[in-house]
């Protein structure tokens, strides 16, 4: 496996009950990097994110961080080894206030990291004492992630970033984690309902359907060859008929 790789799943099987709800499962993410996993609904994009989380065990295939396999680590030493999600439902705790939240996040006092991250999320400084319950959609989920980004991940994996929020909110946020990443060498896999928004910040995009991946590549080759993305979204026959991904070649 190659130095740069921060996060990899190999082969990797997960579902509920034994029944698996994505299967061979195979991507990798690396410093500064942002993968969007795409794909409609069912097609296993949150059960694969849980699995890289310890949230859901494999039921074949591995995870592995910095080359290293995860094995059946729980959920929180995943995290102490710097793999973060931020899940659809944001994480918050809607009786707390924002300076709460970041002062629990902080493993330890860091005002200069705080600065940074509030500086991608400026909103937020003005809402120092303001309960979670009482901001905004768009403001909770800037909030949750920079929650996640206090605490200085190698890996951050978003859930859903856009989940009701409307789209002008989500065109400034992508931008934002895009360039978090860039700065901070923060290896990012995006799931994302908003398909061109997400590979438009991207550099990688993968489209699960029925459980399996169906088509990668560059994120720049998959907004360009739209016809493709669609047929593997929607599940077009010549995708659901075959096992083996395609891949777009750059």
């Amino acid at each position: 496996m190659p130095d740069d790789v921060l996060l990899e799943t190999r082969d990797l099987a997960a579902g509920y009950n034994g029944v698996p709800a994505v299967r061979g499962l195979t991507l990798s993410v690396g410093p500064g990097e942002v993968v969007a996993l795409l794909g409609p609904n069912g097609a296993g994009k949150t059960t694969s994110l849980l699995a890289m989380v310890g949230l859901v065990a494999p039921l074949a295939g591995e995870v592995r961080v910095r080359g290293e396999p995860l094995g059946r680590r729980k959920p929180h030493q995943i995290a102490r080894v710097g793999v973060l999600l931020v899940p659809d439902d944001r994480g918050i705790f809607f009786g707390l206030t924002v300076r709460e939240h970041l002062r629990l996040a902080g493993r330890k006092n860091d005002p200069s990291r705080e600065a940074q991250v509030l500086d991608s999320f400026p909103v937020l400084r003005g809402l120092d004492g303001r309960k979670a319950g009482l901001m905004s959609g768009g403001e909770q989920q800037m909030l949750a992630i920079a929650k996640a980004l206090l605490a200085r991940p190698k890996v951050l994996i978003i859930d859903e970033m856009s989940l009701g929020l409307a789209p002008k909110i989500v065109q400034e946020m992508l931008p934002a984690i895009r360039d978090l990443a860039r700065a901070d060498g923060i290896g990012v896999v995006l799931v994302e309902q908003h398909i061109e928004l997400a590979l438009s910040i991207a550099d990688r995009g993968v489209i699960l359907n029925h459980g399996r991946v169906v088509l990668r590549g560059a994120a720049s080759d998959l907004l360009r060859d739209r016809h493709l993305v669609e047929a593997a979204y929607f599940g077009a026959e010549e995708f659901a008929s075959e096992n083996d991904d395609k891949t777009l070649a750059v």
